[in-house]
């Protein structure tokens, strides 16, 4: 019996992880997620000035770029990964954090600036 439980847990099955967490793809899942949620954050910029609308703007298009991507690899390949969509949802997070931060420090400090003669 313990021999068959050692057996199980050292099978080449169980050493070769198929989908890392830690992996290019990641990686890409990541920064792509973060620069359409910037990119979100951005386009809503444009069109309304509250910080609010914009936050939700920029988590919409990350998470929904993610879950389609995920989606369209359940219908097509059948092999979605839950790892891909945490950092998707990691990547939107970042990006929406620090795209709402530079907007709150840096440019709002320039337009406060401006309105000062």
């Amino acid at each position: 019996m313990l021999s068959s439980i050692v057996l199980l847990l050292s099978s080449s099955a169980w050493a070769q992880d198929r989908d890392p967490w830690f992996a290019t793809d990641k990686y890409l899942h990541f920064s792509v997620s973060a620069g359409i949620a910037s990119a979100g954050y951005g386009a809503a910029a444009l069109v309304t000035d509250s910080p609010r609308k914009r936050v939700y703007s920029s988590w919409v298009l990350g998470l929904t770029a993610g879950l389609s991507r995920e989606i369209w690899k359940l219908a097509v390949h059948d092999d979605p990964s839950y790892r891909d969509l945490t950092w998707d949802i990691v990547g939107t997070a970042t990006g929406t954090v620090l795209t709402y931060l530079f907007d709150r420090l840096v440019v709002e400090h320039f337009v406060a600036r401006e309105r000062c003669p």
